[in-house]
């Protein structure tokens, strides 16, 4: 049987909380705190579609389709970044 090794959750949080920093567009005075958009920043979006792993981003959808050569990228980079290494590998 084909198992992979558990998902480690933190680099994910880390993943996604380093997304928000790139849509950040604003700083607030006084705390510091910033201002980001929980959606992916136009330009990467652009880009992935330019790479045709995913169809057109420019619709009125709050959701995107990957291309089936998206789906087998999306899978392996996810494993490479997100999976918890084997003990005793």
């Amino acid at each position: 049987m084909d198992s992979k090794p558990p998902v480690d959750t933190d680099l994910i949080d880390d993943a996604a909380l380093a997304l928000l920093f790139l849509g950040a567009f604003q700083r607030h005075p006084s705390s510091g705190a910033l201002r980001a958009w929980k959606s992916f920043d136009w330009g990467v979006m652009g880009r992935l579609h330019e790479k045709e792993l995913i169809y057109d981003p420019v619709n009125k959808a709050k959701s995107v389709w990957l291309t089936e050569e998206g789906v087998k990228r999306a899978e392996v980079v996810f494993d490479q970044l997100f999976r918890r290494p084997e003990r005793g590998a």
